[in-house]
């Protein structure tokens, strides 16, 4: 399985971006896939999760700002991003939803919000 993630760039607190990540060799719609976020020195947290039947999930720390969607005619996964706080700022991997079941990390996408 490839991911490949992009849409990521510099943007001022308040602002918007929108991800995407592309997901070949795999059967995409099938499976629960996130969005992570990683700075540097700490673990891959997850910022959005969305279920193969569009079930959606967030911590609290982005929602009502972050809105995961998935395209599975397309194979790609979307993270739309508002009102981003320099919290935010981290590198973005997509991957499946799931601690036990991941599959290889991609590459990821640089998010950095300036205040």
């Amino acid at each position: 399985v490839q991911l490949q993630a992009s849409g990521g760039g510099s943007v001022q607190a308040g602002g918007s971006l929108r991800l995407s990540c592309k997901v070949t060799g795999a059967n995409f719609k099938i499976f629960n896939v996130a969005w992570y976020r990683q700075t540097p020195g700490e673990q891959r947290v997850l910022v959005a999760g969305i279920s193969s039947g569009g079930n959606t999930n967030y911590p609290d720390s982005v929602k009502g700002r972050f809105t995961i969607s998935r395209d599975n005619a397309r194979r790609t996964l979307y993270l739309q991003m508002n009102s981003l706080t320099s919290e935010d700022t981290g590198v973005y991997y997509c991957n499946r939803d799931s601690e036990s079941s991941l599959w290889s990390w991609g590459r990821g996408t640089l998010v950095t919000v300036s205040s």
